[in-house]
């Protein structure tokens, strides 16, 4: 079943074509920005198709000039491609609490086709319960009491992928560190309802859970959290989060040494029954 295509996917796609006529002719983005008369960044930005940075009508215009676009059905296409990047997406409704650098992953991760995840601190936000994902979101010192609601509602809807009917399912492959359900995030009820919907999720055909065991020591994932997000017409890309902000990496080297790092972790990590066996323990040991 074909998936509709966000506004992320869209200026993505925009952006890659613009980028493919400008290599075509030979120039260079500072060229570009000379004759738009903007910054070097700004058809950077444009070209990467992340954000809401996007070209105007008059620019996509000026851009088939420059670079001998003289079909004007390949125009006109360009044009309608803008015209669908600037749709509204779900999450737009929930602007205001969210933080930098949020709506973008949201755009990506409902245009993914697969994403594939290591998370060393917290439950990933796909498989967070509501309570859980409060707790999480309450101890940050930077969510404002308001807005607390809206970003677990957000985290809700983003879990609506796992089980969409109107498009295929999300596949999630998520290996978690062992520490995550060792944390008591919340009180010992929150997390007994968290490892519960763990085992659940995790019966999904289109969900694949796996645990690293602390016992395993050093491992590639260390380093922290990361993404890999793949898609049905573009190529993959990483998405790390950090509190520096967060990073978007889409060069094949950069996907090439994620894509090793989680192989590594999936080569640490129990196998999925074993996961299944390791969280019902825990359900367990929480329940004396």
């Amino acid at each position: 079943m074909a998936q509709p295509k966000t506004p992320t996917v869209n200026r993505r796609q925009l952006g890659a074509e613009l980028r493919r006529l400008r290599k075509a002719r030979g120039l260079l983005a500072a060229e570009v920005a000379q004759h738009l008369q903007c910054s070097e960044t700004r058809i950077s930005r444009m070209e990467t198709g992340r954000g809401r940075v996007t070209p105007r009508a008059e620019e996509i215009v000026k851009l088939c000039e420059l670079y001998g676009v003289a079909d004007e059905r390949q125009v006109q296409g360009l044009l309608s491609m803008l015209t669908d990047s600037e749709q509204p997406g779900w999450w737009d409704s929930y602007r205001e609490a969210l933080p930098s650098g949020l709506e973008v992953l949201l755009g990506l991760e409902t245009d993914a086709r697969a994403e594939r995840a290591w998370e060393p601190v917290l439950i990933h936000g796909l498989l967070q319960t509501p309570d859980y994902a409060r707790a999480v979101l309450a101890a940050h010192p930077g969510n404002r009491p308001h807005d607390i609601e809206d970003l677990v509602s957000v985290r809700t809807k983003r879990q609506e992928l796992l089980s969409a009917e109107d498009r295929e399912p999300l596949e999630l492959w998520a290996i978690l560190d062992e520490q995550v359900i060792s944390r008591p995030v919340g009180g010992p009820g929150i997390m007994h309802e968290q490892i519960n919907h763990l085992i659940e999720v995790a019966g999904l055909p289109n969900v694949t859970l796996q645990m690293v065991p602390i016992a395993k020591g050093a491992h590639p994932g260390l380093g922290g959290a990361f993404s890999i997000l793949e898609f049905e017409e573009n190529e993959p890309l990483v998405y790390v989060d950090s509190p520096a902000g967060n990073l978007y990496l889409e060069k094949k080297p950069d996907v090439r040494r994620f894509t090793t790092s989680f192989d590594l972790l999936k080569a640490k990590a129990l196998d999925p029954d074993e996961t299944t066996a390791r969280l019902q323990d825990a359900v367990k040991e929480k329940q004396q």
